[in-house]
């Protein structure tokens, strides 16, 4: 959306000393206007038609003036207990106004886009989320060996052995289920980016034009998608390696160590580049390009970015239990408790087919709602911090052509229309 007006990213990159665009902040004014000590005598008021005193009679004391009330600000109660005058209210032509955000609005706001494009967005995730798990379904299936049974009355090495051959059975699922997710999450990534920044801008947008806008860059969007887990492989190597090459108990312990700190920096770097996505979809950046700037959005308020994502990560938590625990109880009822009992006495249970459908309806409804919450969660962090950096809402208030924020400009060649 680089034609799009405000969201280009700026030309010249801002210092760390000096933002780009205007500050929300209020510049500091010159010295305040100084009046002349000397002032002619109040004049009084008397009603038409009343005496005058001649001349040279001297005036009744004008009674003294109530001291200075202390300023009211942004939201205070105002004198005398009027109302206050918090300034104008924030233009809102879309699921937000454009000012600078709070947590409870981010939320809100992606719920908005939600009511606002249901058409677009539940069409969008309902058949990634089934494709995705017809997908899943049929693998398990079909394509990957039967889970290993474990035996309880194993001798020490046998149960070692039988232990290796579930792990690895359990990392190839996942690792393949990992994919189908990832190329489901890449496809509503791109089309719902491109929902939300519409709704910002209080625009109606179709699939089939959210998909033209977004298809150009799912390329990049691959490249980024695959780029973020392979560092954090690789930081995540680097600490076990050590230990791992040592084969001592000492090795062991320094690789559980390094392994914690290693994480730590991962979830830093995660967070750190947690908008360059939503940058890369709307700003027409490369990879590299939009890590960079994420990271310089992020700046300075990592610790607010982090809350916001753990909050929504979270929140999608609990949705997502809440649907799927009714939906696996139905399914074990419906499978005759077998699976139930399995798991119970510690031997790996054969889900059959209606378990398998049941629990992937849950999913599929689960992944309608969840996906889109945290998708509208990232992109509306993501003009947040740019309203607060950059002045992102002056453009964004003039690209939606309201009043006194001057003509909207004309979108540049390429640009699909709003």
């Amino acid at each position: 959306m680089n034609d799009t007006p405000g969201w280009a990213s700026p030309g010249s990159a801002p210092s760390d000393g000096q933002e780009s665009g205007t500050p929300h902040a209020g510049d500091e004014t010159g010295p305040p206007t100084r009046w002349s000590a000397q002032q002619p005598p109040p004049a009084q008021w008397s009603p038409p038609g009343a005496p005058q005193p001649p001349p040279g009679t001297p005036r009744s004391p004008v009674p003294a003036q109530p001291g200075p009330r202390p300023a009211t600000g942004w939201g205070a109660p105002g004198p005398d207990g009027g109302p206050a005058w918090g300034g104008p209210p924030a233009a809102k032509p879309g699921v937000i106004p454009l000012r600078p955000l709070g947590i409870g609005e981010l939320l809100d706001g992606s719920v908005s886009v939600l009511r606002a494009h249901w058409r677009t967005v539940l069409g969008v995730t309902v058949t990634v989320a089934a494709v995705s798990q017809i997908a899943d379904l049929l693998m398990q299936r079909y394509l990957l060996p039967a889970p290993p049974q474990v035996d309880p009355s194993a001798t020490p090495a046998q149960t070692l052995n039988q232990t290796a051959d579930v792990l690895q059975s359990t990392m190839l699922t996942l690792l393949l289920s990992l994919g189908i997710t990832l190329i489901g999450t890449l496809f509503t990534t791109a089309v719902l980016t491109v929902v939300v920044s519409r709704s910002v801008l209080g625009r109606d947008v179709s699939f089939r034009d959210a998909w033209r806008e977004a298809r150009p860059r799912l390329p990049q969007l691959v490249g980024l998608t695959l780029l973020l887990p392979l560092i954090s492989c690789a930081i995540l190597a680097v600490a076990i390696l050590p230990g791992a090459l040592s084969g001592s108990a000492g090795g062991v312990s320094l690789s559980v160590l390094l392994s914690l700190a290693a994480l730590a920096v991962i979830i830093w770097l995660m967070v750190r580049f947690s908008l360059a996505s939503p940058a890369l979809m709307l700003e027409r950046g490369g990879v590299i390009a939009s890590m960079r700037r994420s990271a310089k959005l992020v700046r300075g308020a990592w610790w607010r970015t982090f809350g916001v994502l753990l909050l929504t990560l979270l929140l999608t938590f609990v949705v997502s239990m809440v649907i799927a625990i009714p939906f696996t109880l139905v399914a074990t009822i419906a499978g005759g408790g077998s699976d139930l009992g399995s798991m119970l006495s510690g031997t790996t249970p054969d889900f059959g087919w209606t378990f398998l459908i049941i629990t992937g309806i849950g999913a599929v409804i689960s992944d309608a709602l969840t996906l889109p919450f945290s998708a509208g969660v990232t992109v509306l962090l993501y003009v947040d911090r740019r309203i607060r950096r950059e002045a992102l809402d002056l453009e964004l208030a003039r690209a939606a052509g309201i009043p006194g924020y001057g003509p909207p400009r004309t979108p540049g060649p390429g640009h699909t229309g709003g």
